[in-house]
């Protein structure tokens, strides 16, 4: 039987143990965290929608109107008008025909890869994607071929070889601890050659990329009729949730199929109704994206000379790349002093030896918090510098 006190011991030992931080009050760029005020460079709300007043006004009406509880699963009693509407408003945005509400990301590709392929087919995912997708593809039971993260010769080779009736690549949009794109245009060519499905995960790229952050299809123009296309709704929607976008008849065949939606209580009306308006100022407020590219060029140009490795990203997650972890710790710690929360990323969330900190940056900092933070970075890496020397 093991032993967990060992086991624990054992993580925090390889600086591997992850703690928990008490956050009070509404998500900001400031947030009170264990007591402390703190700039915050940490959320997913990249356009700063979490607290914004219409949304609340439209949760509050919704509570009045329908109150707190979804009381069913959707296929019960539990798809209410609000998950309907919301649901044409969301295929409408992203331009395709029909679309599903799930009650989480994660939900949604643990249900929507095992309903799309089996036992029999074959199952192809970029070694970066996310858990939820490694998760998805093992419940599916299809034989899994992970490829070299967007190397699409091997991609190539891999489905070339394959004999399977059912070929399903699976992808991040934008990847969650790089920030950089997939190879969309690419992926489509290979689907298209092997007669295969792409499913997009675009968590990341929903609400920031593209026209009226309709996404990262729209921001590369990209279109096919072999596309299943994901996006995430507790990032920069600023809610809760994910939807998956696609055909009339895919969509339906997940309804009747998805695991993770037939099976569970369906999200209250409330939040359908938020998410909606949500929408509604993701399109109307687009100096919120603007100000993200803007904080984006700023954060690198002053981080061009630190001794650790940025990675070319024109999303909000703007990652630097420190290697071990012990050192990644210090760095966020030494930030913290400083009045900063910068989130230190080790194994297995990214590939040994390249713990980093994930910047995450929001429409709601201005330019002045930016340029704060790279004064906090340089500080610490010179504090840091002179340690080694003594040492």
């Amino acid at each position: 039987m093991r032993d967990f006190h060992e086991a624990l011991a054992a993580l925090d030992a390889q600086s591997l143990l992850r703690r928990r931080r008490v956050v009070s009050g509404p998500q900001g760029a400031t947030l009170e965290v264990d007591g402390q005020q703190l700039l915050a460079f940490a959320s997913n709300d990249y356009l700063g929608l979490a607290s914004h007043p219409k949304l609340a006004e439209a949760a509050i009406d919704a509570i009045r109107r329908y109150g707190v509880g979804g009381a069913s699963s959707h296929l019960i009693s539990g798809h209410h008008e609000t998950h309907e509407r919301l649901e044409h408003a969301l295929a409408s945005f992203v331009g395709l025909p029909r679309a599903l509400y799930f009650s989480t990301g994660y939900m949604a590709n643990t249900g929507i890869i095992p309903a799309l392929a089996g036992r029999g087919d074959a199952v192809f995912s970029d070694e970066l994607n996310h858990a939820c997708i490694i998760d998805g593809a093992r419940l599916s039971r299809a034989a899994l071929h992970v490829y070299p993260h967007g190397d699409l010769a091997v991609l190539d080779q891999l489905l070339a070889a394959s004999a399977s009736r059912e070929k399903l690549i699976v992808s991040d949009a934008v990847f969650s601890m790089d920030g950089d794109l997939a190879p969309i245009a690419g992926l489509v060519e290979l689907a298209e050659r092997h007669d295969a499905r792409l499913l997009l995960d675009d968590a990341h790229g929903f609400g920031v990329l593209g026209p009226d952050g309709q996404g990262t299809l729209a921001h590369l123009g990209v279109r096919s009729d072999r596309i299943v296309y994901m996006g995430t709704l507790g990032k920069a929607a600023g809610v809760a949730g994910a939807f998956v976008a696609g055909s009339a008849d895919i969509i339906e065949w997940l309804v009747q199929r998805a695991r993770t939606y037939v099976f569970t209580t369906a999200s209250p009306p409330l939040l359908a109704a938020t998410i909606s308006a949500s929408l509604d100022v993701i399109r109307d407020e687009a100096w919120r994206r603007d100000r993200l590219r803007s904080h984006a060029r700023a954060l690198r140009s002053g981080l061009s000379d630190v001794p650790w490795a940025s990675k070319p990203s024109e999303t909000a997650i703007q990652p630097l790349v420190v290697g071990d972890n012990a050192a990644v710790m210090a760095l966020m710690e030494g930030l913290w002093r400083r009045g900063f929360w910068v989130p230190g990323i080790r194994p297995p969330t990214v590939p040994e030896g390249t713990a980093r900190l994930r910047i995450s940056l929001s429409a709601q900092h201005t330019p002045e918090q930016v340029t704060a933070l790279v004064a906090a970075l340089r500080a610490v890496s010179a504090e840091m510098q002179r340690k080694r020397a003594i040492a």
